[in-house]
């Protein structure tokens, strides 16, 4: 592996903030990321965010496959190059947008759930990770680094003041464990804060389980749009396009007490809402 200040130096390079572009340039830390993650000859992983090739490298020595996905144009003569003189042949570079990339017709392709690995950049963080949950059928885990920030919001119980939309998506679709964490000190350039790398097992059948889960996630969201006041002002308004007065009603029928905040339910308890929306006709 090549270091990244190498590489950028010597193609001319330079990292773009707008594309929250920190590479990874500890070897040691990507190999652990990899081991910790049990990445294994059967697997297929789609990797977010290919850079350099930090953590591509150690991930083609341990996939059957990668599908190294990278928005930036410019990154890929150099991807290409550590690839061509590591010797490594199972790695197809894509030159995409994370966010525009079709996962299922990758698993159909290949047969089989997918890994996903990456390095997530901050600003669209959240939109990736919604994007996995709901492609969740075709994936089988992901090793994700985030910003420590918004890892531990993912990993948020009911009633701290970082349980949110994510962590309720989270945990009614997969397991989360944290992996490791990772010092700002292994990245090149230095971000100002530290990353956490968190495993997420997708369960194949949630329980309990939402009988239309576009419609949970809706009053996931519904509800947290609002975070400073009650549920049933904020499930009030145009994402569910009911007024107070019905949320109420409806937040009693569920068991739930309607002047209760978002960040106080557990997700059986949003689970039990939204199928109360559903018996209803609520969409």
């Amino acid at each position: 592996m090549t270091s990244p200040s190498t590489l950028m130096k010597t193609w001319n390079l330079h990292a773009k903030k707008e594309m929250g572009q920190n590479f990874l340039a500890d070897r040691g830390t990507a190999d652990k990321i990899v081991a910790r993650s049990g990445i294994t000859t059967d697997d297929v992983v789609v990797e977010i965010g290919a850079g350099l090739g930090s953590l591509t490298l150690p991930l083609a020595r341990s996939a059957r496959k990668v599908y190294a996905i990278e928005k930036d144009h410019d990154l890929l003569p150099p991807l290409n190059r550590e690839l061509l003189t590591s010797g490594i042949e199972n790695v197809i570079v894509i030159n995409k947008n994370i966010l525009a990339l079709d996962i299922a017709a990758i698993a159909h392709t290949e047969q089989q759930p997918l890994v996903v690995m990456g390095n997530i950049p901050y600003n669209i963080s959240s939109q990736i990770l919604v994007q996995l949950m709901m492609s969740r059928h075709h994936l089988k885990k992901a090793g994700l680094m985030f910003q420590k920030e918004l890892a531990l919001r993912v990993m948020a119980v009911p009633g701290s003041k970082a349980y949110g939309r994510l962590a309720v998506m989270a945990g009614y679709c997969s397991t989360v464990e944290v992996i490791t964490e990772v010092k700002a000190a292994c990245f090149f350039p230095k971000p100002k804060v530290d990353s956490l790398v968190i495993g997420i097992s997708f369960k194949k059948h949630a329980e309990p389980s939402a009988a239309d889960e576009s419609l949970l996630f809706k009053v996931v969201k519904a509800s947290f749009s609002k975070r400073r006041k009650t549920l049933k002002n904020a499930l009030s308004g145009p994402i569910l396009q009911i007024d107070a007065t019905t949320a109420a009603r409806e937040l009693v029928a569920a068991g739930i007490d309607p002047i209760r905040r978002a960040e106080t339910l557990t997700v059986e308890e949003f689970v039990r809402l939204a199928n109360r929306f559903y018996e209803k006709g609520y969409r």
